[in-house]
């Protein structure tokens, strides 16, 4: 599949993202001897996923309860980002072989920012090549609305006088009950990002 070549335009972090991420740290500063996390641990710091949206896999409607009793990753971009979008699916992905088995435990969902350009026929064939376990999700512009806001998440789409996207680089780590975990703005760090999946798989 081909894209038109485009910008990938990326927004600072939100500040009550950042204070949530600061708040977490310091209080982790004060938990002892306890092993530290490579992402942020934003656990107690941010509220339950909860979602409405339709899989582009399958057309179907789905909320988190369809996800529960798996680790989900989630993550916001769209299709025709040129460059760090697909770098972090591809990490993502990386992520996903190194679990092994445990990989069958997890879903990574790439929400779009850009549903007027990402239809489903367009986010299936994109996020099935990251791999089975990559669901692409497309909602109404409430939804979206509603997603973001709820994660502090920020995004905009402009079409004039040319079109461009930017997105928080967010990836935030929900464990089975579909508590907020994790959130990394740098998925590099794949060895580390699989250790502390397999410490949420494990109940850790």
């Amino acid at each position: 599949m081909e894209f038109a070549a485009e910008r990938c335009y990326f927004l600072p972090m939100p500040h009550a993202l950042r204070s949530t991420i600061l708040a977490a740290l310091i209080l982790l500063a004060g938990c002892g001897p306890d092993k530290p996390w490579h992402a942020t641990n934003i656990t107690g710091s941010m509220p339950q996923l909860a979602f409405a949206m339709t899989r582009a896999s399958d057309s179907t409607s789905v909320t988190a309860k369809d996800y529960k009793g798996r680790v989900v990753l989630l993550y916001f971009g769209y299709t025709r980002c040129p460059d760090v979008c697909p770098a972090t699916l591809a990490n993502l992905s990386d992520v996903l072989h190194r679990l092994g088995r445990d990989a069958d435990k997890v879903r990574v969902l790439f929400v779009t920012v850009d549903p007027n350009r990402d239809t489903l026929d367009v986010l299936k064939p994109y996020t099935q090549s990251f791999g089975q376990q990559v669901d692409g999700l497309r909602g109404t512009d409430n939804q979206l609305a509603a997603l973001a806001r709820r994660y502090r998440v920020a995004y905009s789409v402009t079409t004039a006088p040319e079109y461009q996207v930017m997105h928080s680089s967010a990836v935030f780590a929900f464990d089975e009950k579909g508590n907020a975990r994790l959130v990394t703005m740098d998925t590099n760090d794949t060895a580390g990002l699989t250790a502390d999946l397999k410490r949420i798989i494990n109940g850790d």
